[in-house]
């Protein structure tokens, strides 16, 4: 994937029809070959003590590269087959205030995020990826950019009345969400197997399996699946009102977040004081809200507090 030249939010606010939505995804799968086939310009970081040179490295190459993950609306190839989304914009103005004027997206699976990033194929994760207890062992976290709450696409009128994981399981209806997704933990609180459920790649697969009776809901964060009804204008399925999942027995609001190798504690450092100071103008969300999100979905959480 060619280093992207558009601006943070340019196209963010367009409505995207099904046809630009499935080329984007295309053009994420292309890039991705391309990407896999030039990890030889990966940077290391030899001093893996007092919190890593990953930062010096990367000022010195003027390039950061980001493993991405093509979910809408975090970070995703456009019609255009350019990068966009909200982690890509977010990084684009923090590194560059950082000193390292260029990103360049790495695509893969969600799943290979965090193997990717850990065997250097790329030096940050960009992919709004949630923090949980055992993310933390593997990787360091910035703070959250956002809280979310969970929805659902269902069928036009709901007609099985899906608000919650619990009505899933007692409708005995058939569930969708992403490979890695953080729903399928929260469905498992309710009884639901991963077995049973039917593990798509994106939001988009999943909008189309519930629009072709192939499940009866597909669960995702509010915003992803309210922002792929509404650039689909699908006519034969809506989106469920936000809600907040339960995990280990308590509600668990699900907070998005870059990622760092666990040596990186200077890059992770220097990247949250910028973050801080976005949050506290306001400009964060100025970034995010062109992708969907809401006033609402900001927060003031902290990594630590999400690992502990």
């Amino acid at each position: 994937m060619a280093p992207p030249q558009r601006n943070n939010t340019a196209g963010a606010g367009r409505r995207l029809s099904r046809r630009s939505l499935l080329a984007g995804a295309a053009s994420l799968s292309a890039v991705g070959a391309l990407g896999a086939t030039t990890a030889c310009s990966r940077v290391s970081s030899a001093d893996t003590e007092n919190g890593g040179d990953l930062l010096e490295r990367l000022k010195a190459q003027g390039t950061v590269k980001l493993g991405l993950a093509g979910e809408q609306p975090y970070s995703y190839i456009d019609k255009d087959g350019e990068l966009t989304g909200s982690s890509p914009a977010i990084a684009r103005v923090i590194f560059q205030r950082l000193g390292v004027p260029n990103v360049q997206p790495f695509p893969t699976e969600f799943n290979s995020l965090i193997p990717g990033l850990n065997s250097q194929q790329f030096d940050v994760v960009a992919a709004g990826m949630y923090i949980t207890p055992d993310r933390c062992k593997q990787v360091l976290f910035a703070d959250p950019e956002y809280e979310m709450r969970d929805a659902f696409i269902v069928r036009k009128g709901n007609p099985k009345n899906l608000h919650n994981y619990a009505d899933i399981k007692k409708a005995g209806a058939k569930m969708a969400t992403g490979t890695g997704y953080a729903e399928i933990a929260y469905a498992a609180e309710v009884g639901i197997k991963e077995s049973e459920i039917l593990l798509l790649p994106d939001q988009l697969a999943g909008l189309l399996a519930v629009e072709q009776g192939r499940a009866d809901v597909f669960a995702g964060t509010a915003v992803t699946v309210r922002n792929v009804v509404k650039q689909t204008k699908s006519r034969k399925a809506e989106y469920t009102k936000a809600f907040t999942p339960k995990l280990d027995g308590k509600p668990d609001l699900g907070t998005g977040a870059f990622a760092f190798r666990q040596t990186e504690t200077k890059l992770r450092e220097a990247f949250n004081r910028e973050l801080r100071k976005m949050k506290k103008s306001g400009e964060l969300l100025r970034i995010m809200k062109p992708f969907g999100f809401l006033p609402e979905e900001m927060t003031k959480m902290t990594a630590k507090e999400r690992c502990a």
